[in-house]
C-alpha cells in the first residue's frame, strides 16, 4: 500500500484505489501475503490496479505455497493459458494439475516475485522457481538436488480475476538441474 500511496499521492485516487482493494478483498478473500521485491504501479486508474494486484498476489501465492484456495480466489472461470504447453488442460484444471504435477518432483517448490509491473488490467510477473527435486519427473526420481529457474507471466485482470495468461520458463535450466538434460 506503501508503494500505490506514493504513486498516486494523497487525496482522491488514494481513496479510491484503498476502495477498490477492499472491494477486491470482499470478493476474493484476504490480499495473500506474498513478498515482492519490486512493485510497479503505472497510477493510470488506481481502482483496477488495486484488483490486478489482488488477484496476481493470490495467483503467485498459489504457486509459492501449492493452496488451490489461492488459485480459486485468483483466476475467472473461463481463466485461458495463451501459452497452454502440451497435454495441459485448459481453463482452471491447467494451472491446478501442472502445480501438482511440478510438486510430485519438487515437493519444497517455492516462488519469489523479483518484479510485478501493473498497468491497469496487465500485470507482468519476473519469478524463480526453486526446491530440491526429491520426487519423480518424467519417470526419473530425484536425488535432491536444487532447482531454480525463472519464469515470467503476462496476467490479464477483469472483475478483479485473472482471465489470460501468456507466461514463458526457463525449462532448460529446469531440465539441467534436475539432471534430466546435460549442462555446459
Amino acid at each position: 500500500m506503501q508503494m500505490l500511496s506514493r504513486m498516486t499521492g494523497f487525496g482522491r485516487a488514494r481513496a479510491t484505489a484503498l476502495a477498490a482493494l477492499t472491494a477486491a478483498t470482499l470478493a476474493t478473500g484476504p490480499a495473500a501475503a506474498l513478498t515482492i521485491d519490486d512493485l510497479s504501479l503505472s497510477g493510470a486508474d488506481p481502482a483496477v490496479e488495486a484488483a490486478s494486484e489482488a488477484a496476481a498476489r493470490h495467483f503467485y501465492a498459489f504457486w509459492d505455497t501449492g493452496d488451490t484456495d489461492h488459485l480459486d480466489r485468483a483466476i475467472a472461470p473461463g481463466f485461458t493459458d495463451r501459452t497452454l504447453p502440451p497435454g495441459r488442460p485448459q481453463g482452471p484444471a491447467g494451472p491446478a494439475a501442472a502445480s501438482a504435477a511440478f510438486r510430485a518432483a519438487v515437493p519444497d517448490l517455492g516462488v519469489e516475485v523479483k518484479l510485478m509491473v501493473i498497468s491497469g488490467e496487465y500485470v507482468t510477473t519476473h519469478m524463480v522457481f526453486h526446491g530440491h527435486f526429491t520426487g519423480t519427473f518424467r519417470g526419473v526420481q530425484g536425488s535432491g538436488q536444487e532447482v531454480r529457474f525463472n519464469a515470467t507471466d503476462l496476467v490479464r485482470v477483469r472483475d478483479g480475476r485473472i482471465t489470460d495468461n501468456w507466461h514463458i520458463e526457463d525449462n532448460l535450466t529446469l531440465l539441467q538441474d534436475m539432471g534430466l538434460v546435460k549442462g555446459e
